[in-house]
């Protein structure tokens, strides 16, 4: 048979797979985080007519004449270049910007996507739509994330409850005016909270005297008083006794008050406790940190959100549901966070859309079709060949 025959096969064949690859492109033109795939071709194994021969005296060498036997897939390479930005709005949309893939559990398998459009389930585990594969990260202790523990589901249910932090420590801060009428009084209060988060206001009370007595302090918390006497400033303004004192196990500082003639800025500081609180809603910061807003007014992280890298991402497997599953020419994965080892930003409200570029895919669509009416053309003029070789004997 005419080997002509036989190279017009596979050519069909190739063509075909390149149709499949590029149909499958352009039906995945509006799938989020999809990425698009090309065909490579090269030549099979070629038939020696004539070796070769080397130079020798008074003679030429010749070049080796061989026979193609027709063309096969290479390969098929995905490009994970960056699709375009597509913003939703929706707090539960997560866009990668740069490398990396979000690691998601189903069952016992581990897998990476770039799609990052979440939902949560009736338990409050951040889940894929359509697969309920569970985005993978590490859970907050009371606000603090340890990336170097194992991955866990992650987690935001509604009702989340923030604790409640005993105040130890209370501060004022400002200026008392050394030029004060005499009986001037100046109420000041800050809040605190017990261990189970109920709150107490702490007032401090600071009368001018008479000359040279200055400023004197009282203080209360309704339950509680102290009395830490008369204030005393250094030449420079500072203050100089007393800088501290305790009221109902709160340490209450004072070192930064000054005492200047002409200002009465004297306002409550800061002070380390908190009532509880429960989630109210959250965002994503762009290091994938889960930042959730709590009724007590506060923020507190609630999560982090994973991120995986390859050192070959193109020998990923591709797992159906825009996921892809580790190869074992991909590397294994380097989980660490979003901005670090290479991987890439988040972004909140914002979905990757797919790379896929239709005017390239139409035209490789062009050039698939015309390979495959040129190959079976090349069957057709070998079958008329072989044809004419039948009718020689009439």
């Amino acid at each position: 048979m005419l080997r002509s025959l036989f190279s017009g096969i596979s050519g069909l064949r190739s063509h075909q797979t390149m149709l499949d690859v590029t149909g499958n492109n352009i039906a995945n033109v509006n799938t989020t985080g999809f990425k698009s795939s090309q065909v490579q071709f090269q030549d099979t194994l070629s038939q020696v007519l004539q070796n070769g021969g080397g130079a020798q005296d008074g003679t030429g060498g010749t070049n080796p004449a061989q026979v193609g036997l027709g063309v096969r897939v290479a390969g098929i390479t995905t490009n994970f270049t960056q699709g375009a930005s597509q913003s939703t709005g929706r707090s539960t949309d997560m866009m990668i910007q740069g490398d990396g893939f979000f690691v998601v559990r189903k069952g016992p398998e581990t897998f990476y996507t770039r799609a990052g459009s979440f939902d949560f389930d009736a338990t409050g585990q951040m889940v894929l739509p359509g697969e309920g594969a569970i985005v993978q990260g590490w859970a907050a202790v009371n606000g603090v994330i340890d990336t170097n523990s194992p991955l866990v589901d992650l987690k935001v249910p509604a009702g989340t409850v923030m604790a409640a932090v005993q105040t130890t420590q209370a501060s004022f801060v400002g200026n008392l005016p050394a030029d004060a009428a005499d009986g001037t009084v100046l109420h000041r209060t800050i809040s605190a909270y017990d261990p189970s988060g109920v709150e107490r206001e702490i007032e401090l009370t600071f009368t001018k005297g008479a000359a040279p007595a200055g400023w004197s302090l009282g203080a209360s918390d309704g339950a509680a008083t102290a009395t830490p006497g008369a204030l005393t400033f250094n030449a420079d303004g500072s203050l100089a006794t007393p800088t501290t004192f305790a009221l109902g196990g709160v340490d209450v500082d004072l070192s930064t008050i000054t005492g200047f003639a002409g200002i009465e800025t004297l306002k409550a500081g800061a002070q380390n406790g908190q009532a509880a609180g429960t989630l109210l809603s959250f965002a994503l910061g762009a290091d994938g940190t889960i930042m959730g807003s709590f009724s007590n007014g506060l923020k507190q992280a609630v999560g982090r959100i994973a991120l995986g890298n390859f050192t070959n991402p193109g020998g990923l497997e591709k797992a159906g549901g825009s996921l892809f599953r580790t190869g074992v020419n991909s590397g294994p994965a380097q989980i660490g966070t979003a901005g670090t080892g290479g991987r890439g930003g988040l972004a909140g409200g914002s979905l990757e859309m797919s790379n896929v570029d239709l005017s390239s895919e139409f035209t490789s669509l062009i050039i698939a079709q015309r390979g495959f009416q040129a190959n079976s053309r090349v069957i057709t003029t070998s079958d008329e060949v072989l044809q004419e070789l039948v009718n020689l004997k009439r």
